[in-house]
């Protein structure tokens, strides 16, 4: 098995174990807040499920981004392929990865006007053209480079993690040409958090090294933030977005808090959410100014003031999906992708409303 998928299969597996333990029983300023919890009801008695459910084995939807198209994309990591879905309809169309098991993982419509994601095994940047549907593959510098999230950046240029390669990654949409910038922290463990910054820089999260870094496309320089561990362990932020406040607001795996830094001040907040296992980890800000996040042990997606900081949860009708990745949609709902089951969500931000569409295509 090629070594970046491996590395990457071990952390969906270290994630799944938490989950089922939990099913069984089992340099910066920093505030703490206290957040409540509205009482409001879960919207699973007003879901919905599209299509037919079967177990994990099939495809599984990893990442997800609003197209420019209209269309939501989503890469299915276990298949190889790369897929768009009409909110409109809910019609599913895959297209395939030409290099075969490239684990495709991250995704994000580039400057350009077509979609562009990451090949974690396969170490290449992919584009896929909304016009024809052909897609251009392009190398990673670094071999064992392990590409994983991947964002367009302030200056039109695709911005990518990579977890084993250390470093993070750009790529012009116009040449195709890479440029690599190693970390400072050795052992960072870039995920897939990354997210452009309404300060002009790109901002990331180290799951292992415990910090939150930012780097200038400017000049390169990147700077990083340690992030408290309330807990006393590694807080494990993931999941970055910048806010609707002008902050950039990440997700704590390990400390069961949402967080956000002040670019202009790297001060850094923290929000305790309620439960006794909660594990938030994709984070986006919605149309209704609130901030979305997904609650992979808990099987809920979240909503956040970041005025108040008030949190609602809404539960997903179908048990332990794990919920992954958020984004919002173009159709002004918050769409997610659920790892552990082989369905895509999507939520209203007017009423909580969960309907859920099965990736598993029917046989003609």
């Amino acid at each position: 098995m090629n070594r970046n998928k491996l590395t990457i299969l071990i952390g969906v597996v270290c994630i799944i174990v938490v989950i089922i333990m939990s099913l069984i029983g089992c340099s910066s300023n920093t505030t703490t807040q206290t957040t409540t919890t509205t009482s409001k009801p879960t919207a699973t008695s007003s879901s919905t499920i599209i299509g037919t459910t079967t177990p994990v084995v099939g495809p599984i939807a990893r990442v997800i981004t609003a197209g420019p198209d209209e269309n939501v994309w989503f890469t299915e990591s276990n298949e190889n392929n790369i897929c768009k879905l009409s909110p409109l309809t809910g019609k599913i169309t895959v297209y395939n990865v030409p290099t075969p098991d490239s684990y495709p993982w991250g995704i994000t419509t580039g400057s350009d006007g077509n979609v562009w994601f990451t090949e974690t095994s396969g170490d290449k940047i992919g584009v896929i053209s909304l016009a024809t549907g052909k897609i251009i593959e392009y190398n990673v510098t670094t071999i064992n480079s392990g590409p994983i999230g991947i964002i367009t950046g302030p200056d039109g240029n695709l911005w990518f993690t990579e977890e084993p390669g250390n470093k993070i990654g750009k790529l012009s949409p116009t040449t195709g040409s890479v440029t690599e910038y190693s970390v400072p922290d050795t052992n960072a463990f870039l995920y897939d958090g990354i997210a452009a910054g309404p300060d002009g820089n790109v901002w990331f999260t180290e799951s292992q090294g415990n910090k939150v870094g930012k780097i200038s496309p400017a000049t390169g320089e990147i700077i990083e933030y340690n992030v408290p561990a309330t807990n006393g362990v590694n807080a494990r932020p993931y999941g970055i977005t910048s806010g609707p406040d002008g902050n950039l607001w990440f997700t704590e795996l390990n400390d069961n808090q949402i967080a956000k830094i002040s670019p202009a001040l790297g001060s850094i907040t923290e929000y305790n959410l309620p439960g006794d296992f909660v594990g938030p980890y994709g984070i986006t800000a919605g149309p209704d100014g609130s901030l979305w996040f997904t609650d992979v042990f808990e099987n809920k997606i979240g909503e956040m003031s970041p005025t108040t900081g008030e949190i609602t949860k809404y539960g997903i009708p179908t048990d332990y999906t794990a919920p992954y990745a958020i984004i919002a949609g173009p159709d002004g709902n918050l769409w997610f992708t659920e790892n552990s089951i082989n369905q895509i969500g999507k939520i209203s931000p007017a009423n909580g409303t969960v309907i859920e569409y099965s990736l598993v295509i029917p046989s003609s």
